[in-house]
This record gives C-alpha cells, structure tokens and sequence, in this order.
C-alpha cells in the first residue's frame, strides 16, 4: 500500500512545486577533464591508437546536414548509463560508470536554459545500465548491473521531481539491464536487456508493462530478436526498437522492429543504416534520430576491428527511409540523449570501444 499512496500521491503533485523543487537543486560545475579511465578514474589523454576507433561515414543517403555545438561538460566523466530521459524541460542522467567504479548513484540533471547541470538526488543504489523514462513529473529507473556489465537486478525506483525524492516500486519480474524503457499510453514498457548468467551476460526478448496506477507488471509480446544496448522509442503510437547486440558487440545488427500495441505484435521496418549498439535515439521534428554506439572484438582485453561511431541517422517513419546528417564531432557510445526544444542533446559516453575510458563531452545538434 505505501508503493500505491506515493503513486498516488506524486499524481497531484502541482507544476509550480516541481519547478521550485528544481531550481533548488545544488549546481554542479563541470569537469575539466573531457575523458578518465575506468580504473582509477584518473585524467587520460587519448592515444592515436584510440582516436582510430573513430568512424563517423554513413552509408545513407545525405539529408540536411545540421549543426552540432558544445554545451556545459557533463560534472564528472562518465559512462553506460545507457540513456537518459527529458523531464519539465530538462535532460536526467542516471547511474553507470565514473571515477574509478561501475556502481555509481549519479543523478545529474541538464537544464538547457542555463548550460548548466543539476545534482538531483542520487539513485537509491548504485548501478550501470539502469534503464530510464519519463512522464509528467516523474522519473523512473529500471534494473541495471551492479557490476561491471552483468549481475542484473529487480530494482525499480520513481523519482518525484517536486520533491527531488526517490521511492521503491515494484520490483522487476526478472532481473536484467540494458534494457530499454519507453512510456506508451500512459504504461511504461521495459523491452529486451540482458540477464543471468552473469559469465554469459545472455541478451533476452522479454517484454514487460508496468501501470503505475496499480503499481504493477504484466508481460506482452516478447521482442524477435533477444538483444540488447537497443535504441528505443514511442511515436505515433508505436514503439521503435533498433539496432542493439546479441550477447556482445561482436555480434551487433541493424534490425528494425515496431511493436504495434493494439495488435500486440512486431513488424519489421528499414533497417538501420550502420549496426551498432550503446547508441542515441530519439524523436526530433517527427523522424528517428540515432547517434554514436560501439562495435569490434575484445581479444584478451586487446580491442581488434575496434569502432567507436559518430554517425547521426535519422529514420522517416512515413516513407520507411533512412538519411544521413553532420556526425557527431567526439564519436562516444553508451550516451545519454534527450529532445529539449528544437536540439537533441548528447552527454557522456564511452569514448574508446568497451568501458574502459569515459567522457564529460557534451554535444548538441540541430536543424535550425
């Protein structure tokens, strides 16, 4: 019952409380460094060896170029967030890995309107790949790893902006992370991941719908495809799942699948033009945009055929094409993007294949 009077509770909670909750916020400044190492968490310099990761040429045909600027750095280097989510006009960024550990409770916020970043409060616990969406004035955070990319949890918390408060909900029915969370009709769906065992890190197909009215969850039509490290949407009714790993990202594919909630089904659409995973994507001036990802081989703890992608793609959902626009200037993956006003922002990010280098680069495109 107490799950359900906070669900309730935070329903009436009045938009003028959340934006003085919000502007109450301790600033946090900016880090001076743009990348740090995994281990340690200490300033590091990219090697040329690094910077050839780099790959930002499209295969798709060319669309109107757009522009990309620098905003405020991130406060700490950081990545595998896997995504981050807008909220009252403002970007979250939730969880992953940062000074020296891959456990970490950040919570930082991005408020466009200043350049500036917010620390909110921290996640209940630390984890990598927690899973965020939101709606209205809530925030929610879903599984995750609590080590270095497995030992999946059934954590899932709401974050009350007005009262810059976290609260348990309902527990995941299984354990997973990388998972990807969209809100639809006003459900919010958690699709694909990857769960135990931890040594395989095995990508999975579960789909899952939470109603936070009932504080509770109930499954549907499992994604084709087990994967994870997907982009993930909701548009025009539908929900777009697109490119992602099965396993690792050896094994990255382009794949395209919308899920049609009234029919409880898939489709396949356009591929995505470069596969990839741990990239953006988001809905900008009614087309699909994805941006960065990863992909190569791991041969021990050596990166082979190692890409990190710059690319931006953007996807027409009524003529079922593909484009491409002005890469992203720092190639990075496992970012958070969000949609806030006429820009698309990217914060953080892997900057070399796997997790081992972080970054506080802060990107933001546009078509205007």
């Amino acid at each position: 019952m107490q799950r359900r009077n906070f669900v309730l509770a935070t329903a009436l909670a009045a938009t003028t409380g959340a934006a003085r909750a919000q502007h109450h916020l301790p600033v946090a400044p900016s880090s001076a460094e743009p990348y740090a190492r995994l281990q340690g968490g200490v300033p590091h310099h990219m090697t040329p060896e690094q910077e050839a990761q780099r790959v930002s040429d499209s295969p798709a045909p060319a669309g109107a170029p757009g522009r990309w600027v620098p905003r405020a750095a991130l406060p700490i280097p950081r990545s595998e967030m896997a995504w981050a989510t807008a909220a009252q006009g403002r970007m979250h960024v939730v969880g992953g890995y940062g000074e020296g550990a891959v456990n970490r409770d950040y919570h930082h916020i991005y408020d466009p309107a200043a350049d500036r970043w917010l620390d909110g409060a921290p996640l209940p616990r630390g984890a990598n790949h927690v899973a965020v969406a939101a709606e209205g004035g809530r925030v929610y955070a879903l599984g995750g790893f609590i080590e270095q990319n497995r030992r999946s949890d059934t954590n899932a918390y709401v974050y009350e902006i007005a009262a810059n408060r976290w609260t348990a909900i309902a527990p995941l029915p299984r354990p997973r992370g990388a998972a990807a969370a969209v809100m639809q009709g006003g459900s919010l769906h958690l699709i694909g991941g990857a769960s135990e065992p931890a040594a395989e890190r095995a990508s999975v197909g579960w789909h899952e719908v939470y109603d936070p009215k009932a504080d509770r969850w109930s499954s549907r039509k499992p994604l084709p495809g087990a994967r994870y490290h997907v982009g993930c949407i909701a548009h025009n009714g539908q929900i777009h799942v697109i490119g992602g790993r099965f396993n690792t990202f050896e094994y990255n594919t382009e794949l395209h699948h919308v899920y049609l909630p009234a029919r409880d089904t898939w489709e396949l659409r356009a591929p995505l033009p470069t596969a990839r995973s741990g990239h953006g994507l988001v809905v900008y001036r009614g087309r699909l945009y994805a941006m960065g990802g990863e992909g190569g081989f791991l041969v021990g703890g050596v990166p082979r055929q190692a890409k990190v992608f710059g690319q931006m793609e953007s996807y027409d959902p009524v003529a079922d094409t593909w484009q491409g626009h002005a890469p992203m200037p720092t190639p990075r993956h496992a970012v958070g993007a969000a949609v806030i006003g006429d820009w698309i922002y990217v914060a953080g990010g892997g900057a070399v294949l796997g997790g081992s280098v972080q970054s506080a680069v802060h990107e933001a495109f546009t078509l205007a």
